[in-house]
């Protein structure tokens, strides 16, 4: 199963650092990809409606490391591609979150969109290395 982070915005350090760090900590543990947009616009025309899709949202389910590990089993085993969409600054257009599937939160802060990357790719490596039944605390 393989996992794409749909982004709007080039990320840039502080940030860029730490999303290639969990990048490269992933790719032996779960095939994923990050495929950032211009805009809206061409985020929504690179959508692969035949996916899984994911909204992060601030009013989506939020989960414990545990409950990341449950989700990430849960669409593993379902055998679909999981596309993750991530807004700009002014999150993501009302109908793409109403076209998802599910919506994730990542707690009830505001972040910037760049560092919610960095924290979605942490999540989704922590639940990996749960899953593996290995040590996850960095």
């Amino acid at each position: 199963m393989k996992i794409t982070v749909r982004a709007v915005g080039k990320i840039r350090p502080p940030f860029s650092e730490a999303e290639a760090h969990y990048l490269k900590m992933l790719r032996s543990k779960q095939s994923l990809e990050v495929v950032e947009a211009k805009d809206d616009a061409a985020l929504i025309r690179r959508i692969d409606r035949e996916s899984h899709l994911v909204a992060l949202d601030i009013g989506g389910e939020e989960m414990t490391s545990e409950g990341w590990a449950a989700w990430l089993d849960r669409r593993r085993r379902a055998g679909r591609k999981v596309e993750i969409l991530i807004g700009g600054p002014e999150g993501l257009p009302a109908a793409e979150r109403q076209a998802a599937q599910e919506k994730l939160a990542l707690g009830p802060q505001t972040m910037a969109h760049q560092l919610a990357r960095v924290v979605l790719l942490e999540q989704i490596f922590r639940a990996s290395k749960i899953l593996a039944r290995e040590n996850y605390h960095l």
